[in-house]
């Protein structure tokens, strides 16, 4: 029933000719060892892949795509809502390595964005819905808007899990997941991985592995391989329990507005209707105007829901968002305070009377 853990970071061949035989043999245990390669045949049904490389985290994922595609003088169109850690290596990293980022505004329709390609720009990276504020792309239209000009396109899709959006169905070149959040799905391993179906990307994603040296424990490709068994049903309780503190947030005094995708009237939502088969636990909600001191009071006042950056796993957590807007080139003036929760696998109920406590909390600092 269960891929074997091998531990080591030794294999023995069994000949001389085999030493240096390396179509034929594992000739170290970074790579190919039994739940390493479960692991990736499970996730090459999940994202329709023709191959899928493991990274050590999902910004090691992110960070080995990009390399495996770029080089000194290309130009990266980077989505100006990148995940913050994506949007810190291309600033700090790419750029020491001669490779230019350039943002672009998530709300631009495709064609716009067809515009801003140059003859140095190399790749697109996609996030849709975007960090945070949940803006949602027209992945097929920029994918094969990408294609028309012999440029790539990267999709960071771990808000879909490889379950809920096929990014590669779509024509997106590459599928970037962050296995530590819904595939684990227990807060306890950390992984990524990146997917693609074209045989030279998909040689240049290996190579990328093999020269700069990634590996993960068969220990916890064994906890990924584990969590995606349960990923279906654990993704319908997020999903259902999101949307029902969604809609109970949508009703609240407190509540400017909720960004939920998957909510009807929100932005994005056909886009999300015609792309994706559900939704996860994680979304924003803007706050009416108030001092900072009370959305602080709202988090403060908080019990089920922790206070934490990553997301994914069974238990919910909350965020304010306002400090990483700062850094965008395409700020947006949302009218209050984005929080962003991830609502886990808790009764609904519960976290529902978590929030009212907290709103309340705010209320009382709003004066």
């Amino acid at each position: 029933m269960n891929p074997v853990i091998q531990k080591g970071s030794t294999v023995l061949l069994p000949d001389a000719a085999a030493l240096y035989d390396d179509d034929a043999y594992v000739t170290y245990g970074r790579n190919g060892l039994a739940a390493h390669e479960a692991l990736k045949a499970a996730l090459c049904d999940l994202e329709h892949a023709a191959a899928v490389e493991l990274y050590p985290s999902g910004v090691a994922a992110i960070a080995g795509a990009l390399l495996a595609v770029l080089k000194a003088g290309d130009e990266l169109l980077m989505v100006d809502t990148a995940y913050k850690p994506t949007r810190r290596f291309c600033d700090r990293t790419l750029a020491r390595f001669g490779v230019t980022t350039r943002y672009y505004d998530p709300t631009l329709p495709a064609a716009e964005v067809a515009n801003l390609f140059g003859p140095r720009t190399r790749a697109i990276f996609l996030e849709s819905p975007g960090s945070l504020s949940f803006e949602m792309q027209d992945l097929p239209a920029l994918a094969a808007a990408a294609r028309e000009r012999g440029m790539l396109s990267l999709v960071d899709n771990t808000w879909g899990a490889g379950l809920l959006l096929k990014p590669l169905d779509l024509g997106v070149d590459i599928s970037i997941q962050a296995l530590t959040k819904y595939v684990g799905g227990h807060s306890d391993a950390f992984m990524g991985s990146a997917a693609a179906r074209d045989p030279g990307v998909c040689g240049s994603l290996h190579a990328g592995v093999v020269d700069l040296g990634w590996s993960v424990a068969a220990e916890d490709a064994y906890a990924m391989l584990r969590g995606l068994r349960t990923l279906d049903v654990r993704l319908q309780r997020h999903g259902e329990s999101g949307l029902e503190v969604a809609r109970w947030l949508a009703g609240r005094p407190e509540v400017a507005s909720v960004l939920h995708p998957a909510l009807p009237g929100a932005p994005g939502h056909d886009l999300w209707k015609r792309d994706y088969s559900g939704a996860c636990g994680l979304f924003a909600f803007v706050l009416r105007p108030a001092r900072p001191e009370a959305t602080a009071a709202l988090l403060d006042a908080l019990h089920l829901f922790g206070l934490g950056f990553s997301w994914g796993g069974y238990e919910s957590l909350a965020i304010d968002c306002d400090p990483q807007l700062e850094v965008r080139a395409f700020r947006r003036d949302y009218g209050g305070a984005l929080v962003r929760l991830h609502v886990g696998l808790e009764a609904p109920e519960d976290l529902i009377a978590d929030l009212e406590g907290g709103l309340a909390a705010f209320r009382a600092a709003a004066g």
